[in-house]
């Protein structure tokens, strides 16, 4: 079996992130995929806007909104939100494969993020542990190993009111909790 490890911000998560998901799936790259959204990431410049649960609702909603078959095998997985201080992947990992055990732990990275795996924590023993599925980034330089013509939708562009790329029910749960609100 192999489990993918779908992390990000999702601050908030939209289509560009479904589309991945989908493609993950259909094309049977992972047999399971949990969507991790972090809780305190160490290398962004900024706090995420919303807060964990806001984001971890935004999540489940979004996986809701999947067509079946590919819903059934994706998992809003809550480890990194619930966490008291800093989400290192190493440790989501190696709390994962405990679960997982005769799994194949993929992590799914775009192209930016991979640039920078060197600066995590425990790189060197987090390479030993899982396998790499880096994705394309449009409007990001890089080398991914999976091909997947990822949509050019960012969280920034959609919290500044400049794309509205998200699922439906993600839209309605930003309106209900007024979030992304201007100042």
């Amino acid at each position: 079996m192999r489990v993918g490890l779908y992390g990000g911000t999702f601050d908030p998560i939209h289509n560009g992130h479904l589309h991945v998901i989908r493609e993950l799936i259909s094309r049977n790259i992972v047999d399971r995929l949990l969507v991790v959204p972090a809780g305190e990431p160490r290398l962004r410049e900024s706090a995420p806007v919303a807060s964990g649960a806001d984001r971890r609702q935004m999540c489940v909603e979004a996986v809701n909104s999947l067509e079946a078959d590919i819903k059934n095998k994706v998992e809003v997985n809550p480890i990194e939100v619930l966490r008291q201080g800093p989400s290192y992947a190493i440790d989501t990992v190696e709390a994962i494969a405990a679960t997982y055990e005769a799994a194949t732990i993929a992590l799914i990275l775009g192209t930016d993020a991979y640039e920078k795996i060197d600066q995590w924590h425990r790189a060197a023993e987090l390479k030993s542990m899982v396998e790499f599925i880096v994705i394309d980034r449009p409007d990001f330089p890089g080398a991914p190993n999976l091909e997947i013509g990822a949509l050019a939708v960012s969280a920034t562009d959609i919290r500044s009111k400049k794309s509205d790329q998200i699922p439906a029910p993600v839209a309605a749960y930003i309106k209900e909790h007024n979030l992304y609100a201007s100042k």
